[in-house]
């Protein structure tokens, strides 16, 4: 492999040369440097360039090899953080322009726990206002492109990482996901995800100055968006390693033991009234025929009621938004920001007063549900969208483009308000008279098992083959 092939490696090859000695953590980073600077100015996903600081770490971290220092499990493997995690002196600010100025007295549990395991942060990558789109534009920085081309969505909330990650810009990409936020942005741009479930990656932001809501508190998520399903669990133990900031972490291992015999997948094509989609219909074949190739057992079954579970978590959420956030996007987004608040609002009546506790008490109700489900199935293969993903600005478009946006992502955010993993893998690529686009499906997993999904979507991916080589070559063919 020459000099300028280096960025196409995965996390977990990169790792390994670098541990060897094979690779510097110098040239490791370098590369995704060059990388960045060919192919960003075109995707606005990183929108803050950390070249310098980058460069000089790794030359430490080569250092200290050379001195006999142990190496982390991430030695010199070059990753971006979002703009809404505090990173110890640069700006927090969320895609807002009021917040420009908010420098991070400290880093985040994560952005310390990537970089105690040798990680190198080479930028931050661009999030919507607010962080609550499900696209990724904002009058900071402006708007993040999709590399498979300008007719799909980045997706969002962390649009900038899904981005970044598969043009190549780094090996890895830190996002986070209060409703759909990794899974969305895997979806669009053909990564892979897994959302970790409640309590397993510690959070918290040193520069903010006041503690979230309790529902954004118990649906929000810290993650990793990358372009092999493999490099997940390389890099989710360090993710996961416990931070005394956050007092609700669980220090459970990554790994779990494994279940005697075949798993058994439950598998669902319902999409409770919404259209599916011939290529997400045949994504989620290609996706059942590679679990039965390799040894699971699939089975189509009825699921407890997600629709409900969905849109009972979400309205409730928007009840606490409403009530503890709407002053904010008022006072400080944009006029687009804002409308499509007002329609969020009309799509998810927000709960109050008894009522939202009520919800936010029925919430338990829907994990035991599911949790007994589990007992027999412990992993889940759904659609995420039954749709393929949408264009740029679909939820600028009023209600109709709010519906096919949020309205549909039932199975998203039912994950989150049930506290459960779930990840996101392509599964196919479709060719629509738009142009061409990754279909991802999803597989959710018992609480602390977010390592039996990631193992299904490696045997996915195995069968059907990492969507970034097809990307890499469109892009080579498209700059000539």
């Amino acid at each position: 492999m020459t000099q300028s092939d280096i960025w196409r490696l995965s996390a977990t090859e990169l790792s390994q040369r670098t541990i060897a000695g094979d690779l510097t953590a110098e040239a490791a980073v370098t590369a995704s440097l060059t990388r960045m600077a060919a192919v960003n100015p075109d995707l606005n996903a990183v929108v803050e360039d950390l070249s310098s600081d980058a460069l000089d770490r790794a030359q430490q971290l080569d250092k200290a090899r050379a001195g006999g220092a142990p190496c982390g499990p991430l030695h010199g493997v070059p990753v971006t953080i979002k703009i809404n995690v505090d990173q110890a002196g640069h700006a927090t600010s969320n895609g807002v322009s009021a917040l420009k100025d908010l420098i991070a007295p400290d880093d985040a549990p994560v952005v310390k726990n990537l970089q105690d395991a040798g990680a190198v942060v080479i930028g931050r990558t661009n999030t919507p206002e607010f962080s609550f789109r499900a696209d990724t534009d904002n009058p900071l920085h402006g708007r993040t492109h999709n590399p498979w081309g300008r007719h799909i969505s980045p997706g969002g909330s962390s649009g900038g990482a899904g981005a970044a990650v598969m043009a190549g810009i780094g090996a890895l990409a830190h996002g986070n996901d209060i409703g759909g936020s990794l899974r969305f942005p895997a979806a669009a741009n053909g990564a892979v995800t897994v959302k970790p479930g409640l309590g397993r990656v510690p959070a918290w932001n040193p520069s903010q100055s006041a503690e979230r809501g309790i529902l954004a508190q118990s649906m929000s998520v810290q993650g990793l968006i990358t372009r092999s399903a493999r490099d997940l669990h390389l890099s989710m133990p360090s993710l996961i390693a416990p931070d005394p900031r956050d007092p609700f972490h669980v220090p459970m291992p990554w790994r779990g033991d494994i279940p005697d015999g075949p798993i058994r997948v439950a598998f669902s094509k319902e999409t409770y009234g919404y259209d599916l989609h011939p290529e997400v219909d045949a994504a989620l074949d290609d996706a059942r025929a590679a679990l039965l190739d390799a040894g699971y057992h699939v089975e189509e079954v009825t699921l407890p009621d997600v629709f409900d579970a969905g849109r009972t978590g979400y309205r409730a959420l928007m009840g606490e938004v409403y009530a503890l956030m709407k002053g904010d996007v008022d006072a400080a987004g944009s006029q687009t920001v804002r409308d499509i608040f007002e329609v969020y609002f009309q799509e998810f009546p927000p709960f109050a007063g008894v009522e939202l506790l009520q919800m936010m008490a029925k919430r338990t109700q829907y994990a035991r549900d599911w949790s007994l489900f589990m007992q027999r199935y412990p992993l889940v293969l759904t659609p995420f969208l039954p749709q393929p993903f949408f264009r740029p600005d679909r939820d600028t478009e009023g209600a109709a483009g709010v519906h096919e946006v949020l309205g549909c992502a039932v199975y998203s955010y039912a994950m989150n308000f049930l506290g459960l993993p779930a990840a996101s893998v392509p599964s196919r690529l479709a060719e629509l008279p738009s142009g061409p686009q990754p279909i991802n499906v999803q597989i959710a997993a018992p609480r602390w098992r977010e390592d039996m999904a990631v193992d299904a979507c490696i045997a996915i991916e195995d069968r059907i083959g990492r969507m970034c080589d097809p990307l890499w070559q469109r892009m080579s063919d498209t700059s000539g």
